[in-house]
């Protein structure tokens, strides 16, 4: 089965990022003055395949651990969905 997964990548709270403040400064400039934070990240799509919904868990959070986030300076969180698109195309076997 074909699965999506969405991970979002994010600093840690209290380290310093630096694009988000570049963003905030910038933000403001253009007339937002209510603007107080921005903290930036990353989205990363991901289509795969697994067996069912455990499986495709296990994978994603194995993928964040070993290459999408250091664990160190950054927080993963995702979400995994089957593809319905590629169901409903009944390109699935």
């Amino acid at each position: 089965m074909r699965w999506i997964a969405e991970v979002h990548v994010s600093l840690r709270p209290g380290i310093a990022d630096p694009e988000g403040q570049t963003i905030g400064s910038a933000l403001r400039s253009l007339g937002y003055a209510s603007v107080d934070e921005v903290r930036s990240g990353k989205l990363i799509r991901i289509g795969f395949e697994a067996a069912g919904p455990d499986e495709a868990e296990r994978a994603v959070g194995d993928m964040c651990r070993r290459l999408l986030a250091n664990p160190v300076m950054e927080i993963a969180t995702w979400d995994v969905r089957a593809d319905e698109q590629q169901d409903a195309e009944g390109v699935n076997p």
